[in-house]
């Protein structure tokens, strides 16, 4: 066979005019790539960049540089008079003045336009056409292009020639970084948010999860403008009554996985919303943590990271590109991306009917959560807003171990409203539809962090069963004497003596002050929203 010069690897098509420009907002490059299929990225990635590879399994992998987690503290917002008053300032969303994201704005278009070639998404937001957004991707790595090809909800044909201009643009620059030196700036990480005009901007930071969360952002502020609850949950439907139950939880507490159940329909692993007409998918694809994946454990997911998924920050046998799933070397947070459909039952479209079952899951580092209890309207709004979990190693920069963490409406720092307006609107939609509300702890139990183990995820499973089949509504309870909680005495499956936690430490006292120490952060973190909710939901608390 001849020898092949290394010039034929170069783009095939070099002299074909281009299809779209972005002249318009001040992007000069000739050559844009709008919407390729996922087999021209993995080429486009293998050639440009150097660590991009092919697993043995057939999913991309590459690779997000120095951040592998999200940057929340490097998150602003744009204070401007047409969106001040809807946003919940503070440590959540901090500030900045419309002249501060012009400059990063300017900033990061000066860098695309020193690429050769741009690669956009054109996708949507939403499964609902009446209430989605059309979401504009602008990047300069096919890894990029290719995650949000998964994570947004694809065009047909016809509806990208018909696309027009979007509701919302992203410009990710995050290869370049941020000018420290320009005020509000605190590293050389900014994502910065206009709400007004809807463009985000990603400096400084090459994790790809920023682009998700910040069309969640959006999604979070926009949608309950027209009524409807955004929700960092899980949905799945029965596949006889389509009903649905929603999983809340922060990364880490098992949303993705108790989400990827072969008897249920998925209607997707991490964000929604619930309109008068039920629930829908915001996303096209599914995130999720890939650390210690295997086949047996969850074997949905492991076959679901194919040709046309992505891998992310892994480990892999140079030789055999075989990934170790175990090796945590570059990160905790490793991750797969891969298209919804990709999970052979998936709903599609993403939408179902209105939940029977709402579902809190935390991860409980205090061991002294049950597994599972059952709350009332008021106690639901409380822990709602509450938000407590465990923050779990490598969702975000510089977690190496479970933090003890209050993120109000399991999402906090995707929130733009109050979090008290999201808990009233959630909670009218479970009080019209008589949605059962249950808390579940995903987290240690025996002892706590170090002591104790984490709860067994066929345990878990087991729960979350008795849930969606009704049984575990029926059984007989008895009432947590601090958290106040109705726990059930049995479920199928399930050892009686783990349903009450205190039953499983050795020592019983070391639990009780566990139990109130827990209790007084909850109250001391309450605090900062009992004067924007009723005296029952403040009496809902622990004692």
């Amino acid at each position: 066979m001849p020898h092949v010069p290394d010039s034929s690897f170069a783009d095939p098509s070099p002299g074909v005019a281009p299809a779209f420009d972005l002249k318009s907002i001040g992007i000069t490059v000739e050559d844009i790539r709008r919407n390729l299929a996922p087999a021209e990225l993995y080429a486009l990635g293998i050639r440009e960049d150097p660590q991009c590879n092919i697993a043995d399994t057939g999913a991309l992998i590459a690779y997000s540089g120095a951040k592998t987690g999200r940057s929340p503290k490097d998150k602003r917002i744009v204070r401007e008079p047409a969106t001040e008053q809807d946003v919940w300032w503070g440590n959540v969303n901090i500030g900045i003045t419309d002249e501060i994201f012009q400059i990063n704005l300017e900033r990061a278009k000066d860098y695309l336009n020193t690429r050769k070639k741009l690669y956009i998404v054109d996708a949507f937001a939403g499964w609902d056409p009446a209430t989605r957004m059309k979401i504009r991707v602008v990047c300069s790595r096919p890894y990029h292009a290719l995650f949000m090809h998964i994570m947004l909800i694809r065009p047909t044909a016809d509806e990208l020639a018909n696309f027009g201009e979007p509701d919302a643009v992203i410009y990710n620059s995050g290869q370049f970084p941020a000018n420290r030196h320009t005020p509000g700036m605190t590293s050389k990480t900014s994502i910065d948010l206009n709400l007004a005009t809807r463009e985000m901007v990603i400096l400084g930071t090459e994790y790809a999860g920023e682009m998700k969360k910040g069309v969640f952002t959006l999604m979070n502020y926009y949608m309950p403008k027209q009524g409807i609850v955004s929700m960092h949950c899980s949905a799945t439907a029965d596949k006889q009554t389509g009903r649905s139950s929603l999983l809340f939880g922060l990364s880490g507490t098992g949303k993705t996985t108790l989400s990827a159940d072969p008897n249920r329909l998925l209607i997707g692993d991490d964000e929604h919303c619930w309109s008068n007409d039920g629930i829908f998918n915001i996303e096209g694809g599914c995130y999720a943590k890939a650390i210690n994946l295997s086949a047996t454990a969850e074997p949905e997911i492991f076959q679901a990271l194919r040709f046309g998924a992505l891998l992310e920050n892994v480990v892999y046998d140079r030789q055999t590109h075989h990934v170790d799933f175990d090796d945590r070397s570059i990160t905790e947070n490793t991750r797969g991306a891969y298209p919804i459909e990709f999970i052979s039952n998936a709903k599609i479209p993403c939408v179902a009917g209105h939940p029977t079952d709402v579902i809190f899951l935390t991860c409980d580092a205090y061991g002294v959560l049950p597994p599972v209890s059952k709350l009332t309207p008021e106690q639901a709004m409380y822990h709602y807003i509450s938000g407590y979990t465990a923050k779990v190693a490598g969702t975000e920069m510089g977690v190496t171990e479970p933090q003890l963490t209050f993120s109000p409406c399991f999402g906090g720092p995707f929130l733009v409203w109050h979090p008290s307006y999201y808990a009233e609107l959630l909670a009218a939609k479970m009080k019209e539809h008589k949605a059962n509300v249950w808390l579940v702890n995903t987290g240690w139990t025996g002892g706590a962090f170090g002591t104790g183990s984490r709860m067994k995820l066929k345990l878990t499973r087991a729960i979350i069963d008795a849930i969606h089949n009704g049984s575990l509504a029926k059984v007989e309870t008895t009432t947590d004497p601090v958290f106040g909680f109705a726990v059930p005495k049995t479920c199928p499956a399930v050892p009686s003596e783990i349903l009450q936690p205190r039953n499983t430490w050795a020592d019983k006292s070391a639990y009780d002050s566990g139990a109130q120490r827990l209790s007084a952060q909850f109250q001391e973190n309450f605090e900062k929203y009992a004067a924007n909710v009723s005296a029952e939901v403040r009496a809902a608390g622990p004692k």
